[in-house]
């Protein structure tokens, strides 16, 4: 009789066997939460055309957490930025590329019940196509599976207002799952009074849906991450701390 063959070694899947790290963010929201299911970490952050193509640039801070995420590992304090923009220029224009954009006055981060020390993973990334997903009931896992579990939100060049941000997080209440607003983009411009106007209403949307659904949560605004200029990548699915008496944020990369 033939030699019976040895038993085959399951193959390792080729994502575990050749890793290869995701950054994305916006839409990429959509791959971000589908690598969460699997288990595998991302990174909420980093684009070619908006980070790397930045004009003049990239801004020292994106450039310096960047670094930090492709090439080290272990822990890295997110820090508080003195300036930003959330608005673009005309990439069809030359003259855009021709010296860095123009920054404006940032203020400190603002701590919404900073009383505890808050540690565990990441999950959430662009609120609009968050809300698409549980819509459609795609990629959102049973409320257990976030038990412990750390939300990042931030909202893109559509600028949702202050309802549907709330409304987004009350569906999310709703199912048991419970940074800087984009206040302005070069499709839909707004002057700087009505931009500040615009971030206050929405921090006002967030609180009232967290206190609704998950009173005493701590919340920390204005981190720059997603839309924003400058970006702090944040690893999706991988470890946060969030210190509010010490008022510090730590991912590890």
């Amino acid at each position: 009789m033939p030699a019976q063959a040895p038993p085959r070694r399951p193959r390792r899947h080729r994502l575990w066997a050749n890793p290869k790290p995701f950054f994305g963010y916006s839409d990429n929201t959509n791959l971000l939460a589908y690598l969460w299911s699997l288990g595998v970490v991302g990174f909420h952050g980093g684009s070619v055309m908006v980070e790397l193509g930045r004009p003049g640039a990239m801004h020292p801070l994106t450039a310096e957490s960047l670094r930090a995420a492709l090439f080290t590992s272990g822990p890295y304090e997110l820090r508080a930025s003195d300036e930003y923009r959330d608005e673009s220029r005309d990439w069809v224009d030359p003259v855009t590329f021709e010296a860095e954009p123009p920054m404006r006055p940032a203020g400190e981060w603002i701590w919404h019940r900073p009383d505890r020390v808050i540690e565990g993973v990441t999950w959430g990334g662009n609120l609009e196509i968050l809300g698409w997903l549980l819509m459609a009931d795609r990629a959102v896992a049973e409320p257990a599976a976030y038990e412990g579990a750390v939300l990042v939100i931030e909202t893109s060049e559509e600028l949702p207002s202050s309802l549907e941000v709330y409304r987004t997080l009350r569906n999310m209440g709703e199912r048991g799952l419970l940074g800087r607003a984009k206040a302005s983009s070069f499709e839909r411009p707004n002057p700087p009074a009505a931009t500040i106007k615009y971030v206050e209403v929405q921090r006002v949307a967030v609180s009232r849906a967290v206190d609704e659904y998950n009173p005493g949560a701590t919340v920390v605004f204005d981190i720059d991450l997603g839309h924003t200029d400058p970006q702090l990548v944040i690893p999706y699915g991988g470890r946060i701390r969030v210190d509010g008496p010490a008022r510090r944020v730590t991912v590890w990369y």
